[in-house]
C-alpha cells in the first residue's frame, strides 16, 4: 500500500526516532516528509566509500541492471533500483540483474544488506544459499562461516546442496536463520535477531512509495526491533 501525504510525513517522524541515531541522517527524514525521495532511482545516502559499476558514487548516482555496488569501510549506502531499496553497510558487495528495467535477481558477494521488494518474483544468491522470494523484507549477512537470513515478513523458499527446500513464512521477524554447509549438505538452523531494525525498514519502504505490512495507522510495534 502507497501511504498517502500525511502517512509519509508519520514514516519520516518515525525515521528521525533514536533506532536511526548515527544511521539515517535528517536530511532523508525531511525529503521523506515531503515526498522529494518516493519513487526516485538510483544512489539515495552515502556514507563514506561507495562504488557503482567500479566508479566512485555520489547521492543521486543512477543505477542499471547488472550493476555491482559496493561499500567501503566504514561505509553504508541506501539505494533505490526500480521498486525495490536496498541498505548496504560496510565492506558489502551486491549485484543487481534482470531486464526489461525490473530487477530480478539478486546477487550477495559479500558483507551485510537489508532489502525491501515489491511483489515479484526475486531469486537472492548468497553464497552457498539460493532464497527465492516475492514482495518481501530481508536482512542477510554473507560471513566466512555462514549465511545469517532473516526474512522480516513475508514468504521464501530457501534452497542449496542436498537440501529440501524450506518455505518460510513470517510477519515480524520470527525466523532467522543461520544457514552452513557440511559434508556438502545445506543446512539451516534458528538463529538470533541482529544487526537491522523496523525503522530502517519503514525508511526503505518508504523511498518507493510503500509501508511494511506489520505497520497499523503509521505505528509498528514497540519492542527489541
Amino acid at each position: 500500500m502507497k501511504p498517502s501525504q500525511g502517512r509519509r510525513s508519520t514514516l519520516a517522524r518515525l525515521a528521525t526516532g533514536a533506532a536511526f541515531a548515527g544511521g539515517i541522517p535528517g536530511v532523508i527524514s525531511r525529503a521523506l516528509a515531503k515526498g522529494d525521495l518516493a519513487n526516485k532511482q538510483g544512489i539515495q545516502r552515502i556514507e563514506g566509500e561507495v562504488l557503482v559499476a567500479g566508479r566512485k558514487a555520489a547521492p543521486g548516482t543512477p543505477i542499471a541492471l547488472d550493476d555491482r555496488i559496493e561499500t567501503g569501510n566504514n561505509s553504508s549506502a541506501v539505494a533505490v533500483v526500480g521498486q525495490d531499496a536496498f541498505l548496504l553497510r560496510a565492506n558489502t558487495a551486491i549485484v543487481v540483474k534482470g531486464e526489461r528495467g525490473l530487477l530480478s535477481q539478486l546477487l550477495v558477494e559479500s558483507g551485510r544488506v537489508l532489502s525491501v521488494f515489491a511483489k515479484k518474483p526475486v531469486a537472492v544468491k548468497a553464497s552457498i544459499a539460493s532464497i527465492g522470494i516475492r514482495g518481501t523484507g530481508a536482512y542477510l549477512e554473507v560471513l566466512p562461516a555462514e549465511v545469517y537470513f532473516c526474512l522480516c515478513y513475508g514468504e521464501a523458499q530457501v534452497d542449496g546442496a542436498n537440501m529440501a527446500p524450506k518455505i518460510v513464512k513470517t510477519t515480524h521477524h520470527e525466523q532467522p536463520l543461520l544457514l552452513t554447509q557440511a559434508n556438502g549438505t545445506l543446512q539451516a538452523q534458528p538463529g538470533p535477531f541482529r544487526n537491522h531494525t523496523d525503522a530502517e525498514l519503514v525508511m526503505l519502504e518508504s523511498l518507493v512509495g510503500r509501508e511494511p505490512p506489520f505497520m497499523r495507522d503509521g505505528q509498528y510495534p514497540a519492542g527489541k526491533y
